[in-house]
């Protein structure tokens, strides 16, 4: 089903808040206010001005709150109507702010003759003044005088707020007079925009009315375009704090792009540009159609519904989408399972395609406003869109488009009825010419969806178009997002439809399917242009000389494009990319390798991260899926690409370098000159780098240390690695008890920790507690021993500190902590027993545990995969159930995929033998079993 087929059959049948209609709802205020009011009253003929008044009627104030809040959540729970929720506790507030205020001047401080300047008006401002108040937001008040406060002002303005506080309600307050209220918004934007909602609660209605006048002439009126300006630049650097994506899957339900925070500053523009006008009017204002009048309403009516249940779920005024809150809500809100999704990742593509739409009904408004003569270009067409820069550029005068003022324009308004393909041509001229879009043919574009049909996806030049648009050695990722956004990607190519606003639920992938491909593109252009030498250096280098450009960039496209199918996703995506790339026009050959590269795109990761590449046949049997050095360098890309497009943090120098490595030994293979002399002349090769590197070291010296390491180090260590290790090695000569260590802290996400010390049968699982205890998580490992019986264990740990230093000094700690149980001062056990009472953070997932026994990858080892559900420890668990069963570990491979961990141990007996009997591999695959599931 399409994106927008999909958005509308859930808003008919899976979101309550929409059935009630707005003009047919109707707030109430949760309690009776006369009612309270008598209340209160007769606790004042009953008590006078004595101490007892003030707290039982906080009591009894506590007690109306407690109902109301609780009334709320459960019509919440009930409707399922959030802006119903947020304007009831709006009122609620209103009345109770009124029935304070009422108590306080008759009863606790009564003034018998008021003067003008005791009189006092209390205005809501911010959010709370837009007449929407979540069940946790903060009270944003003004107490407005007419001149300076009087003492009777100040103790009723006091004890208003005291009250307030000691209800439970944070209160953001301030007591002004108009002059102060015009030179403050005058200065300062963000009390500018809280003055611009406000409203009156009681009081002067008179005075409230001057302030408002005041306001509209000696604020608002001629700072116009400062304000647009300011609030665009507020929203961007809002997107930039967090994440710059409205495809977080742990998405901000306020301040995230396509949140409540952009329907807002909608409101804010729209108000100061039209000061009288409420949302309404915005379709005879010419700002919005009246579908998109309803789209916004529908957008509002649901993260609303999401807000409220967020702040009630954790009594506090969270915005954050959680994974634990999604699996609650969903449930709630009645999602099921359906289109092989779960209830949850159904209810969250919903929200992201809530997320789209206000994306697109905010660029929209901007444009509208901007094309309504506010003259704040450049600067604002920029901030419009993020996603392209205005130069002057010229069309054919036989094209349907025109370029004004920095913008693409249609000639006619029947410019896609009259020829479909223009719904493609129009994205190609707006990348190659690098300008905006009007928003009149943004608006014409999505309602011209329909004309996306089967005649229109088999027109050779609709495809040829998109082609080239998919491949221009530009940035194409800005136009594919665009035509996402729009809704023609998913129209023009069915089957990424399918995968529009489509998360999965795991803590591995940041981003929506969706975004996750347009991403990858992104980062293939990156690689091309060389943006990205210092981190990826091999695909940067081999880049210039591939055969297949075109294909490379497809497979991209398309190497998730079967997500959330039945079967496995690589597989149906190359069935997808058999039948969609001759009718993108490539040839016989390119569509091949686009099917080989989507249908292998995990494969070289896989081997990467969970093989030993000094195993021989682990390059073979790699080299014997590859088969070609021109699919090598592709796959390598575009692996590389898939890695750094999944989020920030998940690409790290450690993975770099594992794919490096497999590279660099299986191309000689493909190549056809690897065998055994190469081998052996890359081994010679590698040490007399080390004697160069070393050549100010005795000869006698560094010979003794080459001799020490075993053939497969020469091929899996780089030349630096190998210079550390010679240090630490030289710092324990003569050594009674030899114990070296040292750390690098990588800027990439993993700091390295290497032990050298003597190899004992629990090393890994005693490096690996130390690692646990301090809070560090191990996103790597390698294993080196020497002839003589020492150890060279490196961990690569994630990187938790902003600082290298501190970085360096947790790694320091964890090396102590490895010395001391070494030396049997510490109990690893006891230790770890008091790390693991702390509360996992991976409870909303589960991951099956497998432990899988393989003696074929692998001449001379047995090879152990282990899949669990990542926590404190499991390493430690892991290597001490192998260490218990007498099994050597030759080599560890740790990989995390969000809260999946995939370790692989190569192993043997204390024989140095495989585990070949039935029974000693049903006992191991028992024993690693039971330490996953403890």
């Amino acid at each position: 089903m399409h994106g927008r087929a999909f958005w509308c059959s859930l808003v008919s049948m899976e979101l309550r808040v929409l059935a009630t209609p707005p003009e047919a709802r109707t707030a109430a205020p949760y309690f009776d206010p006369e009612a309270a009011r008598a209340e209160l009253t007769a606790l004042w003929r009953r008590h006078g001005d004595s101490d007892a008044l003030r707290p039982q009627a906080l009591d009894l104030l506590k007690a109306i709150v407690q109902d109301a809040r609780e009334t709320a959540r459960a019509e919440l729970e009930t409707t399922g109507n959030g802006r119903a929720c947020a304007e009831s506790l709006s009122l609620f507030q209103d009345e109770l702010i009124r029935l304070i205020y009422d108590f306080v001047a008759s009863h606790v401080y009564r003034a018998k003759n008021p003067s003008a300047a005791e009189r006092m008006t209390v205005i809501a401002t911010g959010g709370y003044g837009r007449g929407l108040l979540a069940p946790k937001s903060d009270i944003d008040l003004l107490f407005l005088r007419p001149s300076k406060q009087t003492a009777w002002g100040e103790s009723v303005v006091e004890s208003i707020l005291y009250f307030l506080w000691d209800l439970g309600f944070k209160v953001g307050h301030a007591t002004r007079t108009i002059n102060d209220c015009i030179t403050l918004a005058r200065r300062d934007m963000t009390i500018r925009t809280s003055l611009l909602d406000s409203r009156l609660i009681l009081g002067d209605e008179e005075l409230f009315q001057r302030f408002r006048d005041k306001f509209q002439s000696a604020v608002i009126s001629g700072t116009e375009k400062e304000f647009v300006e300011a609030k665009l630049a507020e929203r961007d650097a809002r997107h930039e704090r967090s994440g710059n994506s409205r495809y977080r899957v742990e998405p901000n339900v306020k301040d995230g792009k396509g949140g409540l925070r952009d329907l807002h500053t909608l409101h804010w523009l729209t108000k100061y540009l039209y000061p009288e006008s409420e949302t309404e009017d915005w379709v005879a204002l010419g700002i919005f159609s009246p579908s998109e009048q309803r789209h916004f309403r529908r957008c509002e009516d649901f993260l609303w519904t999401i807000r409220c249940h967020l702040h009630f779920l954790a009594n506090k005024p969270e915005e954050h989408l959680t994974f634990d809150r999604q699996l609650v809500l969903a449930e709630r809100l009645g999602y099921r399972e359906g289109g092989n999704l779960r209830p949850v990742e159904r209810f969250m593509k919903h929200y992201f395609l809530v997320a789209k739409e206000v994306g697109d009904l905010t660029r929209i408004v901007c444009a509208s406003l901007e094309m309504q003569q506010l003259k704040v270009t450049p600067t604002l067409g920029n901030m419009l869109a993020g996603m392209g820069w205005r130069k002057r550029a010229k069309l054919s005068a036989t094209t349907d488009f025109r370029i004004e003022n920095g913008r693409i324009m249609a000639k006619r308004a029947d410019v896609f009825r009259a020829n479909p393909v223009n719904m493609i041509r129009v994205f190609a001229l707006a990348e190659r010419h690098k300008v905006l879009f009007d928003p009149e043919v943004f608006r014409l574009i999505r309602s011209s969806l329909p004309l996306i049909d089967d005649e229109m996806r088999a027109d050779p030049e609709a495809n040829r178009l998109f082609l080239e648009l998919l491949t221009s050695p530009g940035n194409p990722e800005i136009a594919l997002r665009r035509m996402n956004e729009a809704g023609v990607l998913g129209r023009f190519i069915p089957d990424f439809g399918r995968v529009v606003a489509m998360m999965q639920f795991n803590m591995y992938h940041h981003y929506t399917v969706d975004e996750h491909l347009i991403r990858t593109i992104g980062v293939l252009s990156e690689i091309e242009d060389g943006d990205l030498a210092s981190e990826l250096p091999l695909s940067t280098e081999i880049i210039r000389n591939i055969q297949n450009r075109r294909a490379l960039f497809v497979a991209a496209f398309l190497h998730d494009i079967a997500k959330g199918r039945d079967e496995d996703h690589s597989v149906a995506g190359a069935r997808v990319a058999r039948e969609l790339c001759p009718r993108l026009g490539l040839t016989p050959a390119e569509t091949s390798t686009v099917a080989w590269l989507v249908e292998h795109h995990l494969v070289m990761s896989e081997f990467a991260q969970s093989r030993d590449l000094a195993d021989p046949k682990t390059i073979r049997d790699f080299a014997e899926i590859v088969q070609s050095p021109e699919r090598l360098k592709l796959l390598v890309i575009l692996t590389a690409a898939d890695i750094r497009a999944v989020g920030p943090g998940v690409w790290t120098g450690w993975k770099g370098q594992l794919l490096r490595a497999l590279y660099n030994e299986t191309e000689p293979v493909l190549a056809g000159g690897h065998t055994q002399i190469s081998r052996e002349a890359q081994i010679r090769r590698a040490q007399d780098q080390l004697r160069e590197a070393l050549n100010d070291w005795p000869e006698e010296e560094v010979e003794r240390i080459i001799a020490r390491h075993y053939p497969a180090y020469w091929l899996r260590c780089d030349l630096e690695t190998q210079v550390k290790h010679a240090e630490l090695m030289r710092r324990c000569e003569g050594q009674p008890t030899p114990f070296a260590h040292d750390a690098t802290a990588s800027p990439m996400g993993a700091t390295e920790l290497t032990l050298y010390t003597k190899d004992h049968p629990r090393l890994l699982a005693i490096f690996a507690g130390a690692c646990a205890a301090a809070g560090a998580r191990i996103v790597g490992a390698h294993i080196y021993t020497t002839r003589d019986g020492m150890a060279l264990d490196t961990l690569g740990i994630q990187r938790a500190f902003p600082e290298d230093r501190e970085e360096l000094e947790r790694a320091e700690r964890i090396a102590d902590a490895v010395q001391s149980m070494l030396a049997g001062d510490r109990d690893l056990k006891k230790l770890m027993a008091e790390k693991r009472k702390a509360k996992p953070k991976l409870e909303p997932f589960s991951v099956e545990p497998q432990v899988i026994i393989d003696n074929t990858l692998s001449n001379d080892l047995t090879v152990i995969e282990v899949n669990g559900l990542d926590r404190i420890g499991l390493l430690y668990d892991l290597a001490d159930a192998l260490a218990s069963l007498n099994l050597n570990i030759a080599s560890a491979h740790v990989a995390t995929f969000g809260e999946k961990v995939v370790d692989v141990f190569y192993v043997m007996d204390r024989a140095g033998n495989k585990i070949e009997s039935d029974w000693a591999r049903e006992k191991v695959h028992d024993k690693l079993i039971a330490a996953l599931e403890s």
